[in-house]
């Protein structure tokens, strides 16, 4: 008992010593070195040319896409109301990934921060998140229209509509904020590049010191409940839809019907499936230049897809889009008359409000 005593505490001195050099060596990594487009140095500048194009028109079409659906209230009902936050989702979506990209590619500098890296995961994950919700309440939304037409009103109030999508940011948010904390208290005490040009769950994780920390298993579960379980309650909306639409008699209504969905289903497909391929597929079959390709489609194609598409195939987005526009070049035109200037300021705020009311 007396020799076994010293060698106990030594013992225990020496695993707090492990301990806090363990400590130490984790806490060096200050820094993650993001290497996702560094196996293409010639493609820097065309790569930032694209990017920064494809951005700027995401953009202008995201805020343009909910100007238009604030300004007119023809449009003030729940799909625009759901479509408006869609597209605010995925402009915030967007800051958190391709400005960091932008610079890096411009400037050769791929170092992010640790706290930096962190913050855009939990961004990222949280709108994305909120993203797949939104477009299940949409999927709701169009089911209550088509198959519920005389209980839409009270199905989809105002008050209903504000509630899904406090649940989905929330939802989204809270799954974010569980998965980034689990990420982040990991032992990052070795490497610190990612294979990725931001910073995703699975390459983070990558980094990490410990393997089978049953992280992946938290990860899994995210996916499931986010990607799979939305796009299941998806596709049960649009089965009761069909189930409707074909109890139509006339081919005419049939098309109509189908029509207020087609945009809905373009972009669940492809926001889905890009999700699905990342997020719902064997660790090893991870491949940095696949998924390379495949992050930049719904990091950068997918956002630019939704206005596009809600704008190409909507007529009342067409409409109100049209109203618009002729009412800022009548505008224009009419500024530079010297009747236009000497209008008092009051009687030029009524007449544009006049003409707003109009375009209406």
């Amino acid at each position: 008992m007396i020799l076994h005593r010293p060698s106990s505490e030594a013992s225990s001195e020496l695993q707090s010593f492990r301990i806090r050099s363990f400590m130490m060596n984790e806490s060096r990594v200050m820094e993650f070195i993001l290497i996702g487009f560094s196996e293409f140095p010639e493609l820097q500048i065309p790569l930032f040319v694209f990017f920064f194009l494809t951005y700027l028109v995401t953009l202008t079409g995201n805020v343009l896409l909910m100007t238009i659906i604030r300004l007119h209230r023809h449009l003030h009902v729940p799909m625009y109301f759901f479509l408006s936050m869609l597209s605010f989702s995925e402009t915030c979506y967007t800051l958190a990934v391709i400005p960091k990209m932008l610079v890096n590619l411009i400037t050769g500098e791929k170092a992010i921060s640790f706290t930096g890296c962190a913050v855009q995961m939990f961004f990222f994950i949280g709108f994305g998140g909120t993203n797949c919700m939104l477009l299940t309440a949409m999927g709701y939304d169009r089911c209550v229209a088509i198959c519920k037409p005389l209980h839409y009103k009270v199905l989809m109030s105002d008050r209903v509509c504000s509630h899904l999508v406090a649940f989905a940011a929330v939802t989204g948010f809270t799954l974010s904020l569980i998965v980034t904390y689990f990420i982040f208290t990991l032992p990052f005490c070795g490497g610190k590049e990612i294979n990725h040009f931001f910073c995703d769950m699975a390459p983070v994780i990558q980094v990490a010191c410990t393997e089978n920390n049953g992280i992946e298993t938290v990860i899994f579960v995210f996916c499931i409940v986010v990607v799979f379980g939305s796009f299941l309650l998806i596709l049960l909306s649009y089965l009761l839809i069909f189930n409707t639409i074909l109890k139509i008699p006339s081919t005419e209504g049939k098309s109509k019907a189908f029509s207020t969905c087609a945009s809905h289903l373009t972009v669940v497909f492809v926001h889905f499936g890009c999700a699905s391929i990342i997020y719902l597929r064997p660790k090893s079959t991870y491949s940095l230049q696949e998924d390379t390709l495949i992050s930049v489609t719904y990091t950068v194609v997918t956002p630019l897809l939704n206005p596009m598409v809600y704008s190409l195939r909507n007529k009342d987005v067409h409409l109100a889009f049209r109203k618009g526009l002729q009412f800022s070049i009548h505008l224009i035109v009419h500024s530079s008359s010297p009747l236009f200037l000497s209008f008092p300021m009051r009687t030029l705020r009524e007449t544009v409000s006049n003409a707003l009311l109009k375009s209406r």
